[in-house]
């Protein structure tokens, strides 16, 4: 098929950017505010004695929605190549807003037991395959209205509409809080932000009932080159499977760890490393979510000044490179207090056996219990191998202590400086916080900013809607969805609020070897 020559028309096109934008903006905000609300929820549906065991499970259950995106994208992605990309996505916002709205009128576990959080995951479920076709459908859609020469710039606004998803979760969560007090909505004022999601979705219909089809799928059909089998057709040579692989391990794993590291990963952090205030810690990222917005267009308008690898490729060596002093600089801003007691008395605890299973309701060992009662308190500590069948010793700024007794513990840690309470940081050092974790959003639109450019024009008309919405959503679903979790898990493992990090170096290492050797550059190609 030959290339399309697409017609500038500045009013459509923003209408165009608009309304894609707006719809990925209240899809991903039905998205996030299940995960902006992890730490209310989780006692609702998974109820534990250790907070952070029920943390744990609701952020798998996080993971869930995420997970089932690869499906949502197979089924909307064939949808889209063989339907057309307007319809398509106009049922994917229909389906998350449904779900996201019944997550708010859900029986808790107290109510009706185990069936609340089975209802909870079939929610989920629904919400994932939503977002499989949502992404996939909007920036198709924006990019085959756009001239080859701005398309960069012009999908920017849908990877911005992401983290305005995000933050319209974190601003509607802080807004209810406003409206109703501390305990009433730790009891029920959560399901509001939930139910909001009904106004979105009315607002979203409305504005996408606005649209024609893309010129480019419009062009295809008259010419009778839609693909019969676009899932198969994706896949039935090398040079294809190669160039999906590539946008999957070079291109979405990388970009969404990042992303969910300045987000999410960063969220928990603040909440259960450094003990802030909830609403704080939701307001400082907010605040940084907000500042982060411009990066996106920043280097979409770039990318197509000066290619999309590039950009790409600079943003994942510097994640490696500053991820963890970035991190240091957000703890000794955060909770300098908790920070200078645990440089100055670190907890340290020395046993034969040191197996934790977060899981468990009863430790199979001694110094397994004595682990699990620092991660009771949040409390970050190193294990050191004993002598064989020793008896686990526990010694906070080198002084012995019984870890065991809570009482005896709670006062070693007081005694050391380790303030527990929740904390509330001063103006300044909000400040600071939220200049690191505008840092880290930088990185953030470096390699997110160019790729829904890069990802249309990597992939041939006929199946575009399928090619690229696979390797994006099992990229974001599996290496960015169960991150949270992942991380999580590492440091309530190891004790260590930081060692959570090494899970994004991980991946984001692999991305930068992929795409510095096969992602090729496609700026200014023409749409064929």
């Amino acid at each position: 098929m030959a290339a399309v020559e697409v017609e500038i028309d500045p009013k459509r096109d923003r209408l165009v950017i608009i309304a894609s934008t707006l719809g990925t903006v209240f899809e991903w905000y039905d998205f996030f505010v299940y995960g902006t609300l992890a730490s209310i929820v989780a006692g609702h549906f998974f109820p534990s004695d250790n907070p952070a065991v029920s943390l744990l499970i609701f952020l798998a259950s996080f993971g869930v929605g995420f997970g089932m995106r690869p499906v949502g994208a197979v089924l909307f992605g064939v949808l889209g190549d063989r339907l057309g990309r307007k319809y398509t996505f106009l049922v994917t916002i229909a389906l998350m807003g449904g779900a996201t709205a019944a997550v708010g009128i859900l029986p808790t576990y107290e109510a009706v037991g185990v069936t609340a959080p089975i209802l909870l995951v079939i929610c989920r479920v629904l919400q994932g395959l939503a977002l499989g076709g949502e992404y996939g459908g909007a920036a198709i859609y924006v990019a085959e209205h756009a001239p080859s020469n701005r398309r960069g710039f012009y999908t920017s606004f849908i990877q911005s509409g992401v983290i305005g998803g995000f933050l319209l979760s974190v601003i509607v969560v802080v807004v209810s809080n406003l409206f109703v007090d501390k305990d009433a909505f730790a009891a029920w004022g959560w399901r509001i932000p939930f139910l909001f999601s009904l106004v979105l979705l009315a607002i979203s219909l409305w504005i996408r009932l606005k649209l024609k089809e893309s010129p480019v799928f419009k062009a295809m059909k008259e010419a009778g080159e839609i693909a019969k089998n676009p899932l198969r057709e994706s896949f039935d040579s090398w040079p294809k499977v190669k160039m999906i692989l590539v946008a999957l391990f070079g291109v979405a794993a990388g970009l969404t760890v990042i992303w969910y590291t300045a987000q999410f990963q960063i969220f928990y952090f603040l909440q259960t490393g450094l003990r802030l205030e909830d609403n704080a810690a939701r307001m400082i990222v907010g605040a940084a979510a907000f500042f982060s917005l411009f990066w996106f267009i920043l280097f979409g308008w770039l990318s197509d000044k000066v290619g999309r690898r590039k950009p790409i490729l600079i943003g994942y060596a510097l994640t490696l490179l500053l991820i963890f002093p970035l991190f240091h600089g957000v703890a000794a801003s955060g909770n300098p207090e908790l920070s200078a007691a645990m440089e100055r008395a670190p907890v340290v605890v020395t046993g034969s056996d040191c197996s934790y299973d977060p899981f468990a309701k009863a430790q199979a060992t001694a110094c397994g219990k004595v682990l699990d009662a620092l991660s009771k308190k949040g409390i970050a500590y190193t294990k050191v191998e004993g002598a064989p069948g020793a008896v686990p010793a526990v010694t906070i700024g080198g002084r012995p202590v019984d870890a065991i007794d809570a009482d005896s513990l709670e006062t070693a840690l007081a005694d050391a400086g380790y303030n527990l309470d929740k904390v509330i940081p001063t103006a300044g050092n909000a400040a600071k916080m939220i200049f690191y974790i505008v840092v880290i959003g930088f990185l953030s639109g470096m390699t997110y900013g160019p790729v829904a450019a890069l990802l249309v024009e990597l992939f041939p008309a006929r199946v575009r809607y399928t090619s690229m919405s696979v390797p994006y959503h099992i990229g974001t679903g599996y290496f960015g969805g169960f991150m949270p979790f992942i991380s999580q898990y590492i440091v309530a493992k190891t004790g260590d609020p930081f060692a959570g990090l090494w899970y994004t170096v991980a991946v984001v290492a692999l991305a930068l070897v992929v795409s510095l050797f096969w992602l090729p550059e496609t700026s200014g190609k023409e749409l064929e």
